[in-house]
């Protein structure tokens, strides 16, 4: 029988995987965790990820993580599920996943996705080094598909921008 404690440890466990792209994340601060479940019988462990972008490069690195991650633990049963639907939004990041972005220089995604508002607006992106509102989109497409490149205007330093979804 499966218990409450070891559902648990799995869980804190797969949370700890870190993001390959953005290794101050892990994929629970991300979001892209989205259920583990132990089987009563078999004791198999199921874990069930959505990727950022439905062709997001990670998602194997990812893969491989947590099946070492789990396996590392005793967990010897592990199947990966990678699911697209509902799709990502950065409405699933969380909190302390945006401030550690911040801390690392990339700013996070501000307000609610526009998925569910009829009428798209850009909000301001806050500079992570100096907080200033003063800035500017460079580039669409930034180190990585989920990011843009922006630059701020008065400490005129570049950084990554995680966009909104």
């Amino acid at each position: 029988m499966v218990t409450t404690t070891q559902l648990d440890h799995a869980r804190a466990i797969a949370g700890a995987v870190a993001d390959p792209e953005v290794p101050v994340l892990t994929i629970a601060d991300l979001g892209v965790l989205r259920d583990v479940a132990i089987d009563q019988e078999t004791g198999t462990v199921t874990v069930t990820i959505t990727p950022t972008y439905s062709g997001c490069p990670a998602m194997e690195t990812i893969r491989d993580d947590l099946h070492l991650a789990l396996e590392a633990a005793g967990f010897t049963d592990v199947v990966i599920n990678l699911t697209l639907t509902p799709a990502w939004t950065t409405d699933w990041m969380s909190d302390e996943g945006k401030q550690k972005l911040t801390a690392y220089g990339i700013a996070p995604p501000t307000g609610r996705s526009a998925v569910r508002g009829p009428i798209p607006l850009t909000l301001a992106v806050k500079c992570p080094r100096c907080s200033s509102l003063r800035t500017k989109e460079l580039a669409r497409f930034g180190s990585t598909s989920c990011k843009s490149l922006w630059q701020c205007e008065d400490c005129l330093e570049p950084f990554d921008h995680f966009k909104n979804h």
